[in-house]
């Protein structure tokens, strides 16, 4: 065993950026904000540097057996880069959260009650294969007046080096400490169980990967979780569905990106319109290469179709597979949905806004899409900016978290002597 596993050395990274977020929430908010935009700037200018490092990477894991989903996940180009750096300048942009009053009352004894937001203090994300993480979590962290210690994944190990390069350049320059945004570079397993347990320094961990990371994180913190197991992503087809505009949207949320957690995994077809659907919808998947797995019904328009199971409805598949039913109801797709969602996005296809508002009232996920693609379940496409991760764990924050879900609010409370007891002698 190495000096490295002694213990220690996550507990060093976490004091400096403690330390260094005091810097970060007592700086102005045009500081702040001009440090997330000198921040897009360094990743733009290092964008060669990121990308060979990223190849390298690539290669790695293909070597290793990645899956695709993995291999797309980690994946960077130009493009992405440069998807980076706008995300970071749209987070600068945003009002500053920090002091603001969120809600004033004055008591009959004269007391002025506030709301006010503060940071959290110090964040933990710990993910896996996502290297615009690592520039995504810093800037909201460091928008909301926070720390930031960054643990990957060993697969984006050099991605994730290079960009917090850029990060901490940006910083110097803007004369804050660099531990602010903290990368544990040595990403073996024994420094994720050091850093869960650091309940004294760490306010919240985040965890973003598979639900196997999730799961560890959650069995062996210390320290408050916000947790996302899995994306089991559902589109029902209702009666009065627009069979066009149900189409589009199974084809962009199934077909678009399967890899991500808010891709589709489950079509729900009511009855009445299946023998008008289903077929279309049969050809199309077929046409974009995607595996269906059906009940009776749906094998009814398509013998050859692999028999759906309740491992199959309870799949995040983060491939070209899905799994399909026909329900008699609304209330049999809710109550499918109940049973086998994880709380992450439901889609409805319909034009009955009865319908509409019953599906959004009986689901209890953290986003509900309305003739909308699930693949809008995500903090830039919901006006974020980025995201820090996605919540299906009701604690403070639920869905997609931006900047106002890593700050908290305090009670401040001014008067003018008033006293809950008489003196006494």
């Amino acid at each position: 065993m190495t000096a490295a596993f002694t213990g220690g050395y996550v507990r060093g990274l976490a004091l400096a950026a403690r330390e260094a977020q005091v810097a970060i929430a007592t700086a102005t908010a045009d500081t702040r904000r001009d440090l997330l935009v000198a921040m897009a700037d360094h990743l733009q200018a290092g964008q060669e540097a990121i990308l060979a490092a990223n190849a390298g990477d690539l290669a790695k894991a293909a070597a290793n057996g990645a899956t695709k989903a993995t291999l797309d996940r980690l994946a960077l180009e130009p493009e992405r880069v440069r998807g980076m750096a706008d995300a970071l300048r749209e987070v600068a942009a945003q009002p500053d959260p920090l002091g603001e009053i969120t809600r004033r009352d004055t008591r009959p004894n004269g007391l002025v009650i506030e709301r006010q937001r503060i940071p959290l203090g110090l964040v933990a994300m710990i993910y896996e294969a996502r290297p615009n993480v690592t520039a995504e979590a810093a800037a909201l962290c460091l928008k909301a007046g926070n720390a930031v210690l960054l643990r990957g994944g060993s697969e984006a190990a050099a991605s994730n080096a290079a960009i917090a390069a850029c990060l901490h350049a940006a910083l110097r320059e803007a004369g804050l400490p660099e531990a602010a945004v903290s990368l544990v570079a040595d990403t073996a397993r024994e420094h994720v169980l050091e850093l869960l347990q650091l309940s004294d320094l760490i306010d919240l961990a985040i965890p973003r990967g598979g639900e196997s990371l999730i799961r560890f994180v959650a069995e062996h913190a210390r320290v408050p979780v916000i947790k996302h197991y899995k994306g089991v992503c559902h589109l029902y087809v209702d009666r009065a569905a627009d069979i066009d505009l149900a189409l589009g949207l199974l084809v962009d949320g199934k077909t678009s990106r399967p890899g991500v957690c808010n891709a589709l995994e489950t079509l729900l077809v009511h009855r009445d319109i299946a023998a008008e659907f289903l077929p279309r919808a049969l050809a199309v998947l077929a046409a974009h290469g995607v595996e269906v797995r059906g009940d009776e019904a749906t094998r009814g328009f398509a013998p050859t179709l692999a028999p759906a199971t309740d491992a199959d409805y309870d799949a995040e598949f983060l491939d070209l597979v899905i799994a399909v039913k026909v329900v008699e109801n609304l209330q049999a797709a809710l109550a499918h949905i109940a049973r086998f969602g994880s709380d992450h996005t439901e889609v409805i296809a319909t034009t009955d806004d009865a319908a509409a508002r019953a599906f959004v009232r009986g689901t209890r996920s953290s986003a509900v899409m309305v003739n909308a693609s699930s693949r809008f379940n995500d903090g830039g496409q919901l006006g974020l900016g980025a995201e820090i991760g996605i919540s299906t764990t009701r604690l403070h924050a639920y869905g997609p978290m931006g900047v106002e879900a890593l700050t908290i609010e305090r009670f401040v409370v001014r008067g003018e002597g008033q006293r809950r007891h008489a003196m006494i002698g």
